[in-house]
């Protein structure tokens, strides 16, 4: 009989430390759970346990030592933990990955970050892979190589973080105008699917201002509502978004889509990351009109240029303006590619 529900993560610990530890001591070794699972970031819920789902640890030895290890763990693990297999004589193996960090690394990002982390290296790297080397929990690391490398990657370098938040500023330029435009020409469908791309790049705008990794599209809303700062600003805010992609009219959608406009404009200011504005009025005082049309907009392009201009790194300030690999494409099949990730970065930014 399985157990009552466990969080992966906490599953994972006490499977570290009741059933693998034991059996690794003697050799000097990091274990984690970090990479892929909905587990990683805390999202899991029971229903998570029907799909490939149990106790699971990545154990990173020396190379010299990988199948000694390996042969131990098959030898000496217990089929069933907390009431859940742990795959032992399956065809798959059991669920202790062992690897070696350079390799692991790379597969996961696409390079390996114990030798740096540069340009071409952050911006070709997918927000949920980011997220899912730094998330999780090391459970030991008496190799040296995971702390370090969680640290390295925790956020983006001063004058790239500001590269890729003009980056999601413009996102929201192109489109802005949108949803009133497609209203007053009586395209209600075109005016709500266009609300929703506006709702989903603001979503991460907000995380990516907080220092925020953004996952992919089924956990983007979970994430959206663990928002850093008071529950009540989160609520509200996911609650304005709501009722802007629920909207029966253009008009709606605009009010709903500018409350949230305003709230990130306030935090953009507050955050002091960009350079002083050169701006009529702050942002938060109130949308402007669209050219001469009645469609008031907060023009989000200002706040882009005002981080661009506070980028000092002459290497960063030159890429062309269109952000990181998310921000440039959605292809799911290329964002879990790291090798096509990387191609496709240095063609765009010419890296």
């Amino acid at each position: 009989m399985m157990s009552s529900f466990i969080p992966g993560l906490e599953l994972s610990r006490t499977f570290y430390d009741q059933a693998v530890r034991p059996i690794v001591a003697g050799v000097t070794h990091s274990a984690a759970l970090i990479g892929a699972g909905s587990e990683v970031l805390a999202f899991d819920t029971e229903r998570s346990t029907d799909a490939d789902w149990g106790p699971r640890v990545v154990l990173f030895v020396p190379p010299e030592r990988t199948e000694r290890v390996r042969d131990a763990l098959s030898q000496g693990l217990p089929e069933v933990f907390c009431g859940y297999r742990t795959g032992l004589g399956e065809p798959q193996g059991h669920r202790v990955q062992v690897v070696q960090a350079a390799p692991w690394f790379t597969e996961r990002l696409g390079f390996d970050p114990l030798r740096g982390v540069g340009v071409l290296d952050w911006l070709s790297t997918p927000w949920q892979r980011l997220a899912e080397v730094t998330g999780g929990e090391v459970f030991h690391d008496g190799l040296d190589v995971l702390e370090p490398v969680r640290a390295a990657l925790r956020w983006y370098p001063p004058d790239l973080e500001r590269y890729v938040l003009a980056g999601q500023w413009r996102r929201l330029a192109r489109q802005e105008a949108f949803p009133g435009r497609c209203g007053e020409v009586g395209d209600e469908l075109g005016s709500a699917l266009v609300t929703a791309d506006l709702a989903r790049d603001l979503m991460c705008l907000l995380l990516l201002t907080r220092r925020r990794y953004p996952p992919y599209a089924k956990w983007l809303g979970s994430a959206f509502a663990r928002l850093p700062g008071t529950a009540e600003a989160a609520e509200e805010l996911a609650a304005a978004l709501s009722a802007g992609v629920r909207a029966g009219g253009w008009r709606e959608r605009n009010r709903a889509l500018g409350a949230v406009y305003r709230r990130a404009a306030a935090l953009h200011d507050r955050m002091g990351r960009a350079a002083p504005p050169q701006r009529a009025a702050p942002p938060q005082e109130g949308l402007r009109e669209h050219h001469r049309r009645p469609l008031p907009l907060l023009q989000a392009g200002r706040f882009a240029d005002d981080l661009q201009r506070a980028i000092t790194d002459d290497r960063v300030r030159s890429l062309p303006h269109v952000g990181s690999i998310d921000q440039f494409a959605h292809s799911s099949d290329l964002l879990c590619d790291p090798r096509r990730c990387r191609a496709a970065t240095r063609a765009v930014l010419d890296l």
